[in-house]
């Protein structure tokens, strides 16, 4: 199951989920590409949301609108389809249109290989990201360990080179989440951790509670929209 949360009021970009790509609306061509991967689900706090998926025929729900992440809206609506508790479950930003099936499918492999971990509460993936692109605090960064289990995300630029002429991969999150129904449960029942407050990075909440996220590397040339400029940049990419 991938289920996109899909919020409308944004504080930097309001309805951006709805603004048009090539005459379709940016949730929808997101889900496009989950379908090609596995049943989609639209969870969305607004009705002209549910309008617009079932004009394209998607299946939607109407969730609260007091939440304060995507994935608590996930949640909620996993919670109402009731879900087996091994059950795998993408959570897909909304504002995801470029975003490559392989990707998907790869964090959906990496779900169902760790499904009966305890210790692994979170799957998810990352690219080499440039120099350039690590000074950028839009762009979360991750250090993983030997077997790509992340250490720490941040905003900031990690890993710091200290010496000139050390080699320093960058490697830069990609907000695309894996769970089963239970994990997402016990991570939804956790509270905000300070190191989370302090990066706004939801993902620190499983690692600041002694749980894993397991990482899987990919090719990506994929990017989420954030701002206008980044819809003009879409626009730009979509014309290609």
């Amino acid at each position: 199951m991938i289920v996109i949360p899909a919020r409308v009021e944004s504080s930097r970009f309001p309805k951006k989920v709805l603004v048009e790509i090539g005459d379709i609306p940016m949730v929808i061509r997101t889900a496009q590409v989950a379908r090609e991967v596995d049943d989609v689900v639209i969870a969305t706090d607004s009705r002209e949301v549910l309008y617009v998926a079932e004009r394209y025929g998607f299946k939607s729900i109407l969730t609260s609108d007091s939440h304060n992440s995507g994935t608590d809206r996930v949640y909620e609506a996993v919670t109402r389809l009731n879900l087996k508790g091994d059950e795998p479950i993408l959570n897909l930003q909304a504002d995801e249109p470029f975003i490559e099936r392989h990707l998907l499918e790869q964090v959906m492999e990496l779900t169902l290989k760790n499904r009966d971990r305890g210790d692994i509460l979170i799957n998810s993936c990352y690219r080499e990201i440039s120099d350039i692109e690590a000074e950028d605090a839009n762009v979360v960064k991750v250090i993983t360990d030997i077997d790509d289990i992340a250490l720490y995300f941040s905003r900031a630029k990690i890993p710091l080179q200290r010496d000139i002429g050390e080699d320093v991969i960058y490697k830069g999150h990609i907000g695309l989440y894996g769970f089963t129904r239970d994990s997402l449960e016990i991570f939804c029942s956790l509270p905000t951790a300070p190191i989370e407050a302090i990066e706004k990075l939801e993902q620190l909440r499983a690692l600041h509670f002694g749980y894993r996220v397991a990482m899987v590397k990919v090719q990506s040339e994929s990017f989420g929209i954030d701002t206008e400029d980044d819809l003009k940049r879409a626009l730009d990419f979509f014309m290609i």
